[in-house]
């Protein structure tokens, strides 16, 4: 038997000489097996998994090998020589990295024996080949864990990960990954991309006891994939082996348990004298009962797999159906809707996967992944004075289904013991609907009804039974194709690929189907410069109503296409370098097939190195070098590059009928010459000219990111190692609505801004400089089929500051894996996240409008907007463990510990010498949406949230008498009930002078304490 070091040299020798096939990347639903046997003649390895499939390979002459291509899971590794058995090994392999198989032997070891021996080492694995940061977790480790069951949960445990914007539901349940916006993520399933294909918010996940493996990458991957510049999160699910397995879970989260959030009371903040709040009786007072609003939820999971055909065919089936209910009371300000809200959701999901070994070198897979959300709710009568809950109403809240399937086959093929081809290709499509079967035809939707003017209704708000307004039907397609060649020739790992996926919108957008009427009050203009004071001799408290007029329903396309090269290349016996380059190419089409961005040749390389200091796998020195581009979503055409209507018409009047609507309209006056409806964005159902919606050099966005780091193996059971992150985005896409700038342009120029048409808004590259195509119309305003091309740099635009996202990131980790016994690993991120761009969404008011927030509209809305990003978080402590105490008794720990999340203030623009009361105060119309609050400069992050911590709990009991096939298990999260502030509002005003009730009112706290119990049986 060789002497320990020596072992650990070989494992290096080998590793580092034979690179890991599939090279440790994001999205690899592979691994590979390496290792150093005897060097003798006729000597080969056997690596053979629990579903049949079998691959022998034969050392070379100093006795190292290297399988590559391996489905993840556990593998017999065996030894023979001259068909006898020397020797065997079980090894599990792990998503995108190698598992060392190596024997007694090699280049440092005896080269004759009769009988090999496994020399182990006591340390722990240090992957001395990977240049990327990641984290993968395994089915035995979630399962150890008091975690919550999803993608994200999983994927929040990686370093540096933060929630999404606690205060909309669209954001909380996402991840922001390296200071990124939670829609710049990847979501794949068995290699498979499975991001939402209309926005990319969010993805499919597998049903939770399906889940083999989750590997979340927080950065670094390399050339083979691309299309996030924030993290990736990929889930391989189980598989079929020649041992059948039945199980089943169920999951309960009982209300009677879950602890109660606070009252909420409105906030009494202090602002200078010449402020006053819209609502003088209401700071102080309740603004919620958190004991009114409750969920709780319930899952069952059954799976089933095994052999079909022993060896070469093998099925896995899993399925879970969820069940979520809740109950929402009104708060103070919607009290007038007398109703409180029961929703009731269905979340089935089924995971299905068929495995061909064909021969022990060609084999298929086939995938099938489906859920759906079915969401229904019903309306009680409620008293928001006394809290009680009445009678059950006719009206019900908007409904929600969608299914969302996919199909995905792959095939694999060892062509030789050097070369190996595979292919993956796959078909998905999602369908939803959201139009509520008790919206009445020919009746309004009434909105603040409680800004009514109250001498014409009595003193109590009017408003009507109308269940809402709004429906969507909408369907996506996507077709993907993947095809990998990789190579191995002498002290190269080579690989050539392509990377294609489309995706299909038809109908998206919503629909108007009923009118809708909104109150308001204000003594002063109600749009600065384009719309004017309501008020008059008959009505001199500024009572008015508008008509908001809203359809955006449209279809369109992106396609996605790449190639990429890829060398790894063992330099020297402890260098490893990774050299990538790819190449992405992305093509956006509207409705009617018209192409808006063609975007090719965004040459992306990526550079990496792995070099191994003191050449015994103790102590790595790693670092990346990367660029990513991110492609516009689908969604960018819904109110972009097709047409759509967003438009309020503005009046006073006179009465108010039993259902809320107004009677005795008379137009508010404009102050812009037109007349009739006024859209902020020009949206007035006009067709969308595509050559001048977005620019000919449009750029799309990218970031470069670069990484060091080390790690390092001690005392034999113990790893540490520390990280440094530097991600700069070089290049944004959003719109901006400055129609009015563009013509000035024009007209210093010498060009006559009346001869040619500017939209009201229009794609651009935020401190770029893009091209733009006009059509020339003529005196009537017909286009004349000519056209005019006009240069918009930052400067022409006023933009006070040039685009910036910057993240700064140092992680330091100590991890002790599992012995058996028990297990801990502790995570500290010091981060910052700095500029004036958070990236394709607005968290700080939920604006999911990906690439089209309101940031960049105009220049006047980026001043002062330089600051503390929205995920940006100082200081992150995770830790989290697992303790064996007993053979049948296992705790589980996890605690989440950081600081707060920075808050902003949007007010009028008076950053202290403006009259608010002025055009120059909303110099958009955007109304207080400006970095300046209470006549004062606000930039983000000068206030915070407070510090939160998170402790979650979970205690297993797996009795013996039933030989461990049962588990009852039982979760605390948030064990203390902590109820911090997550996020707050940051809109300081209503109207010039008038501070909102709700400014700096919490509106996400942390969730309250639950207790879930947990029944699983398998055999």
């Amino acid at each position: 038997m060789i002497q320990r070091n020596q072992f650990k040299r070989s494992v290096l020798a080998l590793a580092i000489g034979l690179t890991v096939a599939s090279g440790i990347q994001a999205q690899s639903t592979t691994g590979s097996i390496y290792g150093n046997v005897p060097a003798e003649d006729g000597t080969t390895i056997i690596a053979k998994n629990e579903s049949g499939l079998s691959r022998t390979v034969t050392a070379d002459a100093s006795g190292r090998y290297n399988i590559g291509s391996l489905p993840i899971g556990n593998y017999t590794v065996t030894v023979e020589r001259g068909g006898k058995v020397i020797g065997t090994r079980t090894v599990t392999v792990r998503a995108g990295a190698g598992a060392d198989a190596s024997f007694s032997g090699g280049a440092d070891g005896a080269t004759t024996m009769e009988t090999v021996t496994v020399s182990e080492s006591a340390i722990p694995t240090i992957d001395i080949t990977g240049v990327d940061t990641r984290s993968v977790l395994t089915a035995e480790q979630i399962e150890r864990l008091p975690l919550a069951r999803s993608a994200e949960a999983l994927a929040l445990l990686a370093p540096g990960a933060v929630s999404g914007a606690a205060g909309f539901g669209a954001f909380a349940n996402l991840v922001s990954f390296g200071g990124a916006g939670v829609s710049e993520n990847a979501y794949y399933v068995n290699g498979y991309f499975t991001g939402e294909p209309l926005s990319n918010m969010g993805g499919f996940s597998l049903p939770f006891g399906s889940i083999e493996q989750q590997e979340t990458f927080i950065g670094g991957y390399s050339a083979k994939y691309g299309r996030s510049d924030g993290g990736v999160i990929n889930q391989i699910g189980k598989r079929g082996t020649n041992d059948w397995h039945f199980g089943g879970q169920i999951v309960y989260t009982p209300e009677e348990l879950r602890g109660d959030q606070a009252d909420l009371y409105f906030p009494d903040v202090e602002f200078p004298s010449e402020y006053a709040y819209s609502d003088d009786t209401l700071p102080g007072t309740l603004h919620s009962r958190g004991s009114e609003s409750n969920s709780w939820e319930q899952s069952y999971s059954v799976y089933a797999g095994g052999p079909i055909v022993r060896d070469r065919l093998f099925a896995f089936v899993g399925a879970e159906w969820g069940e979520r209910d809740s109950v929402a009371a009104p708060n103070a300000l919607t009290a007038a809707n007398h109703r409180v809200t029961y929703t009731e959701t269905e979340l089935p999901k089924l995971y299905a996967k068929v495995d061909w070994n064909i021969t022990d070198n060609h084999f298929l897979e086939f995938t099938y992944l489906g859920e759906k959300t079915d969401q229904a709710g019903r309306f009680f009568e409620y008293d928001f004075d006394t809290a009680t809950t009445g009678d059950l109403l006719a009206t019900v809240p908007d409904p929600f289904y969608q299914k969302n399937t996919y199909a995905v086959a792959k095939y694999t093929g060892y062509l030789t013991n050097n070369l190996t081809f595979s292919a993956t290709a796959g078909r998905g499509k999602l369908t939803k609907q959201q139009i509520n079967p008790s919206i009445i035809p020919g009746l309004a939707l009434i909105g603040n009804p409680t800004r009514q003017d109250p001498s014409l209704n009595g003193g109590t708000p009017r408003s009507n039974a109308q269940g809402g307004a709004i429906g969507v039907n909408a369907e996506d397609e996507t077709k993907g194709l993947r095809a990998d060649l990789e190579w191995v020739v002498g002290d190269h790992y080579l690989t050539v690929g392509l990377d294609n996926i489309k995706f299909e919108a038809f109908n998206e957008g919503q629909d108007q189907l009923v009118d809708r009427w909104i109150y308001g009050r204000t003594t002063s203009n109600i749009t600065p410069g384009h719309v004017g004071s309501p008020v008059t001799a008959t009505n001199p408290s500024g009572y008015y109503v508008y008509e908001l007029i809203f359809r955006t329903a449209t279809s369109m396309s992106l396609e996605q296409k790449a190639w990429y090269l890829e060398d790894r290349w063992q330099a020297t016996d402890n260098l490893l370098l990774s050299l990538g380059l790819r190449n992405d190419q992305f093509t956006n089409a509207n409705n009617f097939g018209e192409v808006y961005l063609d975007a090719d040749n965004q040459w992306a390389p990526r550079l990496g190195a792995a070099w191994d200091v003191n050449g015994d796998s103790t102590f790595k020195v790693f670092g990346n070098a990367g660029r990513y581009f991110l492609a516009m979503p689908n969604n960018v055409a819904i109110r972009g590059a097709s047409a759509s209507t967003f438009t309020r018409e503005y009046y006073t009047y006179t009465g108010i009928d039993a259902n809320g609507v107004p009677t005795g309209l008379t137009h508010v006056p404009r102050l812009d010459g037109g007349t009739g409806p006024y859209s902020s964005n020009g949206e007035y159902g006009q067709s969308i000219d595509v050559l001048s919606f977005a620019p000919s050099d449009l750029k799309n966005m990218y970031q470069d990111e670069y990484i060091f780091g080390m790690e390092h193996a001690f005392a034999d059971d113990w790893m540490i190692g520390a990280k440094l992150t530097y991600r700069d985005l070089k290049s944004a896409v959003d719109d901006i609505c400055d129609p009015y700038t563009m013509a000035d342009v024009l007209e210093e120029r010498g060009i006559d801004s009346s001869t040619v048409e500017i939209p009201g808004c229009f794609m651009f590259n935020p401190s770029g400089t893009n091209t733009f195509s006009l059509a020339d119309i003529d005196a009537n305003g017909v286009r004349t089929g000519t056209r005019t091309e006009v240069v918009m740099s930052a400067d022409d635009w006023g933009f006070p500051d040039d685009m910036k996202r910057t993240y700064k990131g140092l992680d330091i980790y100590l991890e002790r894996p599992f012995d058996g016994k028990w297990e801990a690993r502790i995570d500290y991120t010091y981060s910052k996240g700095q500029g004036n761009m958070e990236g394709q969404v607005k968290s700080e008011f939920g604006q999911m409008n990906i690439s089209k927030t309101q940031d960049w509209d105009a220049a006047a809305i980026m001043t002062f907007a330089n600051g503390y990003l929205a995920n940006d978080r100082r200081h992150q402590l995770k830790m989290r463990g697992s303790y064996q105490i007993t053979e049948e008794l296992l705790l589980g720990a996890n605690v989440r510990i950081q600081s707060g999340a920075p808050i902003s203030c949007l007010g009028y623009f008076n950053p202290g010498n403006i009259d608010e009361n002025e055009p120059e105060a909303d110099p958009i119309g955007y109304g207080p949406s400006y970095h300046t609050c209470f006549g004062d400069v606000a930039s983000p992050g000068t206030k915070r949230t407070p510090w939160i911590s998170t402790v979650d709990t979970g205690l297993t009991y797996t009795p013996n008498f039933l030989d461990k096939k049962l588990a009852l298990g039982m979760q605390i999260r948030n064990i203390f009930n902590s109820r911090k502030t997550l996020q707050a509002d940051v809109t300081s005003e209503t109207d010039p002078y008038t501070v909102s009730n709700t400014y700096l009112l919490p509106i996400g706290r942390q969730t309250p304490r639950t207790v879930t119990f947990t029944a699983t049986y398998d055999w």
